[in-house]
Order: C-alpha cells, then structure tokens, then sequence
C-alpha cells in the first residue's frame, strides 16, 4: 500500500520519511512549530523524496525559512521524475510559484484541489502571501475547492479567512468556531476569528479570546507573534497604550527572534503606535529594520514584504533606502512591484523630505490599488494611518477627518475617535 499525505495523495518514499512530510503538513495546517523541522527529516530519511524538498523550498521563499531554496528545487526535480504524475505537478507549481509565476499553482489546484499545502500558498493569510492580484480570485480558488473537503477542520478555517474578506462576519465566526471545536488548535482558524472580531469593532472580547487562545489551545502555533500583534491591535484600537507596550515588551520585541515576522508584526504595530494621539517614548524600528536586514527592505520578496519594508524605512527615515526600493521596484518583473509599491516608495520619501500633501495625494491614487500588496485589509490600513497623518501633517484637516469617519463607519475604535478629535481646527479669539 502507498504512503499517503493528509488528504489521501500518494507519496513517493518509504513510511518513516512519509510519516516525518505528514507530521510537517499538520504542522504548518495548524501554524504549529515544527514544519520545517519535520520536512527536513523527510528528506534526511528519504534523499530522493521530491515533495519534501519542494516543501521547504516553498517556506524558504514564504516564510523566511533558512534553507537554499535553489538547492532544494533543484533536488526535487532530479528526483520527481521517479514520482506520481501529482507529485511532479506539485514540485512544477511550487518552483513556478518561487520564480514569480502562480499560474501553474493555480492550474494544479483545478486538478488536485486536496492539495492542501499549495491550496494554502495560493490564499494570501498568516502563513502565505497567495497567488492573486485580485481578491475576488482567491476566494475563487477556495470555493471551487469546497466539494473536494466538506466539513474538514482545516478547510473550514480557510473558507472561514474568505468569508471574513468578503465581510460575511456571522459566517467566518460560525465557520471558524466549528473548526477550533473540532482541531481546538487550528492556527488558520483562530486567525479567521482574530480577524471577525476586529472587523466588527468587537475589541474587548477579541482581547479576551485571543489571550485565553494562545495560552491554551494555540500555545504551540508557530506564529505566536501574529497573534500578539492582533491583540496589540484590539489594544491600539481601544487606545489602551499601556497595555500595548506591555504586549510589546513581553511578545513582540524584535529580539525575540521573530525572523521576517518582527518586519510585518512588530514593524506595523511600532509604526501605527507612533502615529496614535498621546502615543510617547514609542521604540524606533531601527533593531527591527537591522533583523530585517538591507536585502529585505531594498529588494523584498513580494509585494507584501515590500508595504512593510517601505514603512520601516520611512519610520527610521532612511530616504537613501527608499530610492534605492523605488528603482528596484520600478525595475521588477512583478507588475504589482512597478504599479504599486514604486509609487508608495516614492510618496513616502516625499512625506520623509516633508512634502506631506503631495504625499498624501500620491497615497490617495494608491489606495484603490493597495489590495494588490496582499496580506489583509486589517495589514494594509497601515497605509491608510499614513495618509491619515501626512494629511494632518500638511494642516488638511477636514480631509482626515473624512478619512477618520469612514473608518469609525466600518467599526468601533475609541483610537480613531481620539485621533478625530486631535485633528480638529483650533479656534482663535
């Protein structure tokens, strides 16, 4: 009988190796520490076993993983060739995928729809940075995917995410609660449910879960610092910055060694806890922007790297970095690279050099586009916060006030009603 993976696939190795790419499958479906690790052993066990070297060539492109991803990818086609025709989709999606080019990725899932690992690549979430420019396209994917998984645990936290991005608060909350009732660990899950509370200003029981979570059932999930950084933005939103540096100092210093997690969650939370009304002695992003390290910040990865990196080097104000991702990004293949984060770079070195309300207007013509950054609609209000305060910066008042009620219309948040209030005229006489 063949090993097979989670969802029934064969895999082309023996029982030990199987058992080790297995565990690492689970791991990373429930963001828990060990994938990586686990995949790792698959291949130490099984040298020629395609999919596991595939795999951590896939987490060394998405999540930061310390392994050569060229190396990997090339053991895995030298060896797919003796695999299941699935298998040899599988490893042609993921080096596609790695090069830039989703298409194959998409293609697959349309054959082998159980494939969870690249299903999960493919939706723009905690883990991966997905395949779509267009949100509307991944929630594709995932529909169409619905047959092919009923009521399992995993999936349900998927459609749960999309359910969520679709505004459908009462469902994703039914979806992701049904899930952690049956795997009370499922990372994706969780972060469905972290995600329905704030959308929907939920913020006090928000807090409450998400502490009670991650100290219990989701104690072993990898991204540990994600989940602080939703509770630090349930924290923000109330305006409670004591407790915010709290959370600071005991989850998400950049020290704690975070890896690319301290540019997108302790990054964020530094930039828009700096920007908040009576905010002070907020921690400069000079360590996280050094964990980060030039390569990142002046040639991220993808786009939604590339947000994050733009901000950290206007908050350590490095105008030498953001021309130098300017003209990277100008360059790029990647037509989100060019369209979109070349013009945030260049309207934030205009805020930088102090044209705040012609950076504002650049920002403006962006946001229509800023979707296709990736990450969340909760990730890329960063962007929003920084139009917010170049327009405040540049004395248009009103302007930001408009900005500030249409947020307080999408949900309750006593930071934003503060940061209202700071911004109106001052009377004279």
């Amino acid at each position: 009988m063949p090993c097979r993976d989670l969802y029934g696939y064969p895999l082309t190795t023996g029982p030990d190796a199987a058992a080790a790419y297995v565990r690492g499958l689970r791991d990373l479906l429930c963001l828990r520490t060990g994938a990586a690790e686990n995949l790792a052993v698959s291949i130490t066990l099984d040298p020629t076993f395609a999919l596991g070297h595939a795999g951590l060539a896939l987490l060394g492109h998405e999540m930061c993983v310390n392994v050569d991803i060229a190396a990997r990818l090339q053991d895995a086609h030298l060896h797919a060739g003796r695999a299941t025709e699935r298998e040899r989709s599988h490893v042609r999606a993921v080096t596609a995928h790695v090069t830039g080019d989703s298409r194959a990725l998409v293609a697959h899932l349309e054959a082998y729809p159980r494939d969870a690992l690249l299903l999960s690549t493919a939706v723009p979430t905690i883990a991966f940075a997905g395949v779509t420019e267009v949100p509307e396209e991944a929630w594709d994917i995932v529909e169409r995917a619905v047959p092919a998984y009923g009521d399992d645990w995993w999936f349900g936290g998927m459609l749960a995410f999309v359910r969520q991005e679709q505004r459908r608060f009462d469902e994703a909350m039914e979806l992701s609660c049904r899930s952690l009732a049956q795997e009370p660990g499922a990372g994706h899950s969780a972060h469905a449910r972290a995600h329905a509370h704030y959308e929907t200003g939920d913020h006090e029981a928000g807090l409450a879960w998400m502490d009670l979570w991650v100290t219990g059932d989701g104690a072993g999930v990898e991204s540990t610092s994600h989940f602080s950084w939703h509770a630090a933005l349930h924290e923000l939103s109330l305006g409670d910055l004591d407790a915010v540096r709290r959370r600071y100092d005991a989850q998400l210093r950049p020290e704690r060694g975070l890896g690319c997690r301290a540019l997108v969650d302790t990054g964020s939370l530094l930039f828009r806890w700096a920007l908040t009304p009576g905010a002070s002695d907020v921690p400069t992003l000079d360590r996280v922007a050094a964990i980060a390290g030039r390569d990142t910040l002046e040639r991220p990865a993808t786009p939604f790297l590339a947000m994050h990196a733009a901000v950290t080097l206007l908050a350590i104000g490095d105008a030498a970095g953001l021309d130098r991702l300017h003209a990277w990004s100008r360059r790029h293949e990647h037509p989100t690279q060019r369209a979109v984060v070349a013009p945030l770079a260049a309207a934030l070195a205009l805020l930088h050099a102090g044209a705040a309300s012609t950076a504002a207007d650049e920002l403006a013509r962006l946001a229509a586009a800023t979707w296709r950054l990736g990450g969340s609609d909760a990730q890329r209000e960063i962007l929003e916060e920084t139009r917010i305060a170049a327009l405040i910066r540049a004395d248009r008042l009103e302007e930001a006030r408009l900005l500030l009620d249409r947020r307080l219309d999408r949900r309750r948040s006593p930071r934003d009603e503060r940061w209202r209030v700071s911004c109106a005229p001052t009377r004279s006489g």
